[in-house]
């Protein structure tokens, strides 16, 4: 995963956001909170890491899946499609 090291701090702070989501969440299961505020911390804590999920894969599909060297279009047309089709996966 070298191609991630210009993103690294920001994939490093989101990380980080997502452990003090489950860190939350195990800290409401010990003193019993109420159900929906539970459910909805999971459902955020879903939330952010699909979203970690589709920036790892994108610069992926990017970086591996795609030879970056050829300029044809139909490689670029191909390429924004499969990213559009992961993204719209994780909305």
């Amino acid at each position: 995963m070298s191609h991630t090291i210009r993103d690294k701090q920001k994939l490093l702070n989101r990380v980080r956001r997502i452990r003090g989501q489950v860190d939350a969440i195990e800290r409401a299961l010990i003193d019993e909170g109420d159900c929906l505020s539970l459910l909805q911390q999971i459902t955020s804590c879903r939330g952010a890491m699909n979203g970690l999920l589709g920036v790892v894969l994108e610069d992926h599909i990017r970086s591996h899946l795609v030879d970056i060297d050829d300029a044809g279009d139909s490689k670029e047309v191909g390429k924004e499609q499969l990213i559009e089709i992961v993204r719209s996966y994780f909305k």
